[in-house]
């Protein structure tokens, strides 16, 4: 059963890196983009649990994301 789930991940790591080589220039960085504003709320999100307050953290994601994402949230807004 172990040999069949590495097989399975192996293949799907292939077709996914197969797939990515297929994808133009505009869908890689825009990709590249969502990545980034993922990694900036991920970013606050462990700012938040280390006990430093929402302005401090809001602060840090709104500098993080500068450049890449649209509105004072990074891209994307959720309530409070």
């Amino acid at each position: 059963m172990t040999k069949t789930v590495a097989t399975l991940l192996f293949a799907s790591l292939f077709a996914a890196g197969a797939i990515g080589a297929e994808l133009d220039k505009e869908t890689r960085e825009d990709i590249a983009r969502h990545r980034a504003i993922a990694a900036a709320h991920e970013d606050a999100a462990k700012c938040l649990e280390s006990g430093k307050s929402d302005e401090v953290c809001e602060k840090a994601m709104q500098a993080a994301c500068k450049g890449i994402a649209i509105g004072k949230y990074c891209g994307m807004k959720h309530e409070h």
